[in-house]
């Protein structure tokens, strides 16, 4: 059976709030999980020491194991000095590059 650490989400709408569970990778996001490992509440400040809780216990465990990481807790892990590489991924926050491509210049030329 494969695993993964990954978020299920909470809360209601608006309002999320997600737990970090190890889960099997094929299970559905907000299914059955094996256990729960941490919280992620995007709500609170960036400075906040409850935004994220991990149990580090818990996690190194799994991590031992071999489980994989999701994205976003792979960021989570490596802020918590739980994981030394770096994700595979670079967020981006909305950007503010052309959404149309390269068709929007070529027509304003036109």
């Amino acid at each position: 059976m494969s695993t993964t650490i990954r978020m299920s989400r909470a809360g209601t709408k608006k309002r999320p709030y997600y737990r970090i569970v190890v889960t099997n990778s094929r299970s559905p996001r907000d299914s059955k999980f094996i256990e729960r490992i941490g919280t992620y509440n995007p709500l609170l400040a960036n400075e906040d020491p409850k935004r994220v809780t991990i149990d580090t216990e818990r996690a190194q465990h799994w991590l031992k194991i071999g489980v994989q990481l999701s994205d976003r807790v792979h960021l989570f892990f490596n802020k918590a000095g739980l994981v030394k590489t770096k994700p595979a991924f670079k967020p981006v926050r909305g950007s503010k590059k052309n959404k149309g491509g390269d068709a929007a210049p070529a027509a304003a030329a036109a």
